[in-house]
């Protein structure tokens, strides 16, 4: 868990959007997880660190791993959505999460 993910649950518990559950296995073969997920709705955030400091999800093989992951998750029925630490720290990340679980709660 990271200060990112931190910083992104504190702003969702302060408006008022479900709590997520932290790294959810979704895929127990692989063990893949989110780092946040809400099961009843099929919606997970995974927050990318490291976007501009050439981390682990922007190289190759990081990157790769991340697509398959993701893929796997679609295929699954998720709705997943990708933000970084910008995305969090500006708000864009509430916003989008706070859009798609007010999308698929109409599922």
């Amino acid at each position: 868990m990271s200060d990112l993910e931190d910083a992104l649950v504190f702003q969702l518990a302060a408006a008022s959007v479900a709590t997520p559950v932290r790294e959810l296995v979704f895929h127990p073969p692989r063990r893949w997880r989110f780092d946040l997920s809400w099961h009843d709705t099929m919606v997970a955030c995974e927050v990318e660190g490291a976007t501009w400091s050439g981390g682990r999800h922007t190289r190759g093989s990081g990157f790769e791993k991340d697509c398959e992951k993701y893929n796997q998750a679609s295929i699954d029925g998720w709705l997943v959505l990708r933000v970084t630490g910008n995305m969090v720290n500006d708000g864009r990340a509430l916003d989008w999460v706070t859009r798609a679980l007010d999308y698929r709660s109409d599922y």
